[in-house]
């Protein structure tokens, strides 16, 4: 049998390494200790989205053979000298995995549940990234398991991992596009269920489909598996009658299996539906790129020389959304919802980058051109 993943991560942070986490980040014990308990599950429900698609799978396997050291080294950095480095490597291996606007969003409603600030939120997740990769690459040498095996455990488990996101955060998590839907509905459902069976119908954005896979998931979920089956029943029969009164004549995601629903691979943010690939192009993760491409360009632009260094990148992450834009006529018009919202999220950064450019003695002047031209873009896509 697998190890379960979430048992295997929450046995590396003993109360010593949470004492030490806590006292590092200036925070009362069981302040961290809520925190972390909804950033693991959090974690690797995005590294299972990630793994969903061939592109993230390799890049995902990529990351865990570039894992240097043991996990307990890694353990030991936490309170020590080189605490710093780790923050910055994590923050860069889940920035590469997840996008940097992804890790930010991610921190900022982490940090809304736990009740911390979006900067300690976003420390404390770069700090347990390379923990968890860490214990995963620990997990994959044990057991020999190639990228194939790797995904096949992660996706296994998915229902396990949205079990143990704590209640109030799987809502959230969900609503920012940062857990797979279907993740997000199962766990919706069983909270639906513990307060009232006839509850499920509010939690729920689903087809008969997925009621029937939240009843068949419910029997192997720790969280899930305990509740009476008359509850379970319940909450089936409620998303039934709720989808034949409730739903008739609405076009929804759902039709979508939800192991077809998944993470961009190199994903800035939210879902990276099948829907959304047109000619070829998976357009979310082309927009992923660019967004990368545009977000590491723009901190470096500090002068006149820097900024005429800079406009080929700046031109050619224009030109990949100007594609992307020509391409996204052929998408379904939820498809075309799903793009939007990945630019809307992803642009205020950018915005306040391209300000912060434009406000440089010499840079603004010189990159204006591409910088307007780059917002323009932009702006098209989000009323696409």
């Amino acid at each position: 049998m697998a190890t379960n993943l979430i048992s295997l991560v929450m046995q590396c942070l003993t109360p010593d390494m949470i004492a030490k986490l806590a006292s590092a980040l200036d925070l009362d014990r069981n302040v961290a200790q809520k925190a972390i308990a909804g950033a693991i599950p959090a974690l690797l429900a995005s590294f299972a989205d990630v793994a969903s698609t061939p592109n993230g799978a390799r890049q995902l396997t990529n990351t865990l053979t570039q894992q240097s050291g043991s996990l307990e080294s890694l353990k030991n950095l936490i309170g020590g000298s080189g605490q710093n480095s780790l923050a910055e490597t994590g923050s860069n291996m889940l920035s590469g995995l997840f996008g940097g606007g992804t890790l930010d969003t991610m921190a900022q409603t982490i940090g809304k549940f736990a009740g911390i600030g979006e900067g300690t939120s976003k420390s404390m997740l770069s700090m347990l990234g390379p923990v968890v990769l860490g214990a995963l690459a620990q997990q994959q040498r044990s057991t020999g398991l190639d990228a194939s095996g790797l995904v096949s455990l992660l996706t296994s488990q998915k229902d396990q991992i949205a079990a143990a996101i704590p209640s109030g955060l799987a809502g959230q998590l969900s609503a920012e596009g940062l857990i797979d839907r279907a993740t997000g509905g199962l766990r919706s459902g069983a909270e639906a269920a513990s307060a009232a069976g006839g509850r499920i119908a509010e939690a729920s954005e689903r087809t008969v489909y997925q009621a029937g896979q939240a009843a068949s998931t419910a029997a192997r979920s720790t969280a899930v598996s305990q509740w009476p089956y008359w509850l379970v029943a319940a909450a089936v029969l409620g998303g039934l009658v709720w989808f034949a009164f409730g739903r008739s004549g609405e076009d929804t995601v759902a039709q979508v299996s939800p192991s077809t629903t998944t993470r961009n691979a190199t994903g800035t943010v939210g879902l990276a539906p099948t829907d959304l690939t047109v000619g070829g192009m998976n357009l979310a993760n082309q927009i992923n790129s660019s967004v990368g491409s545009i977000r590491t360009v723009l901190p470096g632009i500090t002068d006149a020389a820097s900024a005429e260094a800079a406009l080929p990148k700046l031109k050619e992450a224009t030109a990949q959304l100007n594609e992307v834009r020509s391409r996204a006529t052929q998408l379904s018009p939820e498809g075309r919802s799903t793009l939007v919202k990945l630019i809307v999220v992803a642009t205020p950064t950018i915005n306040q980058m391209c300000d912060k450019v434009l406000a440089t003695p010499g840079a603004g002047d010189v990159a204006k051109p591409a910088i307007e031209e780059l917002r323009g873009k932009l702006d098209a896509l989000a009323r696409s």
